[in-house]
């Protein structure tokens, strides 16, 4: 079993993505190197996106989003 803490960013508590909530809508910010080359290949540039790298994310979304994330070995808090 994986230890769910384990983190892939350079400082073991420094987690790659940190998530906002802002209401009807989520900041989803990079906080590692490879956590902003998961978002450059993951998430696209289109659309309403103005604080790139940090990723303006509807509330349906974020929990998709969270997973593939985690799912690739990265740690978001």
């Amino acid at each position: 079993m994986s230890d769910p803490n384990k983190q892939s960013g350079t400082s073991p508590t420094k987690p790659d993505f940190l998530v906002e909530d802002h209401g009807s809508i989520f900041l989803l910010s990079t906080q590692t190197d490879p956590a902003r080359t998961w978002i450059d290949e993951h998430i696209s540039r289109e659309g309403f996106q103005p604080y790139w790298p940090t990723v303006v994310v509807e509330h349906r979304y974020i929990s998709d989003i969270v997973e593939g994330i985690r799912n690739d070995g990265l740690a978001v808090a």
